[in-house]
């Protein structure tokens, strides 16, 4: 078949008695082959499941979309200059998101990349512990916390987002305790690879602050040495019991 521009030919046969005549029937459609320029989000989760909005020229009659070869869970062709995919599951790395059409496929160029991202985990939060009220910093250990865009305390249903965090790198992301009541939460962290899964390793547990309503007796001598019962709420956790700034000795 001869290489021509994109448009409508008609096809003749010639024999000893003549050349066809020209009809509907004879005609054949050169097709330009098709391009992706833009993918959005140009990136997502290995498992796959993210719609992905692909943008170029020449898409009309797509008959296939794959992601590193593998081929798009389903997609539809809004216009001849964009399709939405559902990206497949794929291994960590970068694909190529390629169309074909009754022109061909489309060529591999950098606007057709698409990043499989590894799902993110927890492997420590440090401390795992603190008061109810917000500012206290966390040191959250894991794999995969590049490009965190959230990190939150608390189960899905009533999760809060951290009000600031920084991602030290892959491995480490510190974060601002935000207030939450008082019980056992999740830790967790969203990136482009998905949500951390839950774990006994991002357990954090905050506890309400403690409350003095009476010392009995509530006098004694200045050389000390009196035993005094202090009585109130939220002593779980007690480090330590101060009087006037000064922390008894424990007993040997």
């Amino acid at each position: 078949m001869l290489a021509r521009a994109a448009g409508v030919v008609d096809v003749f046969v010639t024999t000893a008695g003549g050349t066809s005549g020209n009809t509907a029937a004879d005609d054949y459609t050169y097709v330009v082959p098709p391009a992706v320029t833009a993918l959005s989000p140009n990136q997502g989760p290995t498992s796959g499941g993210t719609s992905v909005v692909i943008s170029g020229a020449a898409l009309t009659g797509a008959t296939a979309v794959t992601f590193g070869g593998g081929t798009a869970t389903s997609f539809t062709v809004n216009s001849a200059a964009q399709i939405t995919a559902i990206a497949p599951a794929h291994a960590a790395g970068v694909a190529d998101v390629l169309v074909t059409t009754a022109g061909g496929t489309s060529a591999n160029t950098g606007a057709d990349d698409y990043t499989y991202v590894a799902a993110p985990s927890i492997t420590a939060v440090s401390p795992n512990q603190g008061p109810t009220t917000s500012g206290s910093t966390v040191t959250i250990t894991g794999t995969n916390l590049t490009g965190a865009s959230d990190v939150t305390f608390g189960s899905i249903v009533e999760s809060v987002s951290s009000p600031s965090f920084t991602v030290i790198g892959p491995t480490q992301i510190t974060a601002t305790v935000p207030v939450h009541a008082a019980s056992a939460v999740d830790v967790r962290v969203v990136t482009p690879g998905g949500t951390s899964p839950n774990t006994a390793a991002d357990d954090y547990t905050y506890f309400a602050l403690p409350t003095v309503t009476l010392i009995t007796p509530n006098s004694g001598p200045a050389t000390g040495g009196v035993t005094v019962i202090v009585t109130g709420a939220n002593f779980a956790s007690v480090t330590s019991v101060a009087f006037g700034g000064v922390v008894p000795q424990a007993s040997p």
